[in-house]
């Protein structure tokens, strides 16, 4: 679905941090159209990320998340050449995963 994550990954010192914009409506599913219809819920509601296959944080979202949510965190380990993914599912079924080398 949509535009491809921007994940940038760098590590320091044996901290790895990890930032990602995601692309995504987020929709509450209370907001209505200039019809006054209302829009249908549609947004990320589970995210993945990974270090080289092994879950470095796994995090359920909800309804509240503003639109194109952005992702920062930290984990221990990491070295440059490594690869971080980052997955994530929506209320609809959609899915998308992407990911990044370490620097």
């Amino acid at each position: 679905m949509g535009n491809p994550m921007r994940i940038r990954a760098t590590t320091t010192n044996g901290v790895t941090e990890v930032k990602a914009l995601m692309s995504h409506p987020m929709e509450t599913g209370l907001r209505k159209d200039p019809s006054g219809a209302p829009i249908p819920a549609h947004h990320i509601k589970n995210v993945t990320a990974k270090h080289n296959d092994k879950v470095v944080l796994a995090a359920e979202w909800g309804a509240a998340v503003s639109q194109n949510p952005f992702l920062q965190f930290r984990f221990n380990g990491g070295a440059p050449g490594d690869k971080v993914s980052i997955q994530w599912t929506d209320n609809t079924g959609d899915s998308r995963t992407d990911e990044v080398v370490l620097t």
